[in-house]
């Protein structure tokens, strides 16, 4: 079979607009067939996270060697991971994985609270951004991580919270700077957008396309994505995930 296989390691958004949720309906769109493994349970919706549940660090583990032993993806999403066990976990699943790797390291929330204590940013820095393929910080999060953490690693930095009415994604890739300018739109439906652009990295990398090229599909299906946003909820709603991916 030619059929490619992603697998995303995050966590559950009740609302269905961030998370495993938007990584799966993203991998559908790109025409890629998505596994998971959950690492923490949320009660969310477009107003907020109310609860955060996270998964034992073994239960996540054995998700994760699961998928690999039967289901070997052809590249790897990682999202929300909570807390500094369960990093450690999932980084200890993935040393002997030799598959493109994007992390989207869910930091900071919207409204700008940490959603990583200082162990679990640590951790995070020392196990797993090792094994990143690249990383996908917005502002927020590349000012927690530091200048020191990502100088000299391949990243993207995501300019959604920039200022103006162009935004710019900034790849880092390899010893040279691509540069991705997009129209701000002018709208709160922007639940998971951090999500589905990584997500959508993974699919592109897992059916051929060089990082670039990947990054540009990702950010056009996004823009797409926002677009056609259905106006569901009564604050941060989500995109509408079954647009068309660009050609």
């Amino acid at each position: 079979m030619n059929k490619k296989i992603v697998l995303t390691i995050a966590g559950s958004d009740s609302g269905g607009g961030a998370g495993l949720q938007a990584d799966l309906k993203t991998f559908q769109a790109f025409g890629v067939f998505g596994t998971s493994a959950v690492t923490l349970v949320t009660a969310q919706n477009t107003l907020g996270v109310q609860q955060v549940f996270p998964l034992p660090p073994a239960v996540v583990a054995a998700q994760i060697a699961s998928v690999l032993s039967d289901l070997p993806p052809h590249a790897i999403k990682i999202g929300a991971l909570g807390q500094a066990d369960i990093i450690q976990a999932v980084a200890a699943e993935l040393r002997e994985v030799r598959v493109p790797i994007i992390l989207d390291p869910v930091m900071v929330a919207k409204g700008g609270s940490p959603l990583l204590s200082p162990d679990a940013v640590a951790a995070l820095t020392a196990d797993l951004l090792p094994l990143a393929t690249l990383v996908t910080p917005n502002l927020p999060e590349a000012a927690a991580l530091g200048a020191g953490v990502l100088a000299g690693r391949d990243h993207l930095l995501k300019g959604g919270h920039g200022t103006g009415e162009v935004l710019e994604d900034v790849l880092h890739w390899q010893g040279h700077i691509f540069r991705f300018p997009t129209p701000r739109q002018h709208t709160r439906h922007t639940h998971g957008t951090g999500c589905t652009l990584s997500s959508a990295i993974a699919a592109g990398l897992a059916l051929g396309l060089e990082m670039p090229q990947a990054v540009a599909q990702a950010q056009a299906y996004v823009a797409r994505a926002l677009a056609a946003a259905p106006g569901l909820g009564g604050g941060h709603g989500p995109l509408e995930h079954g647009v068309a991916v660009p050609g």
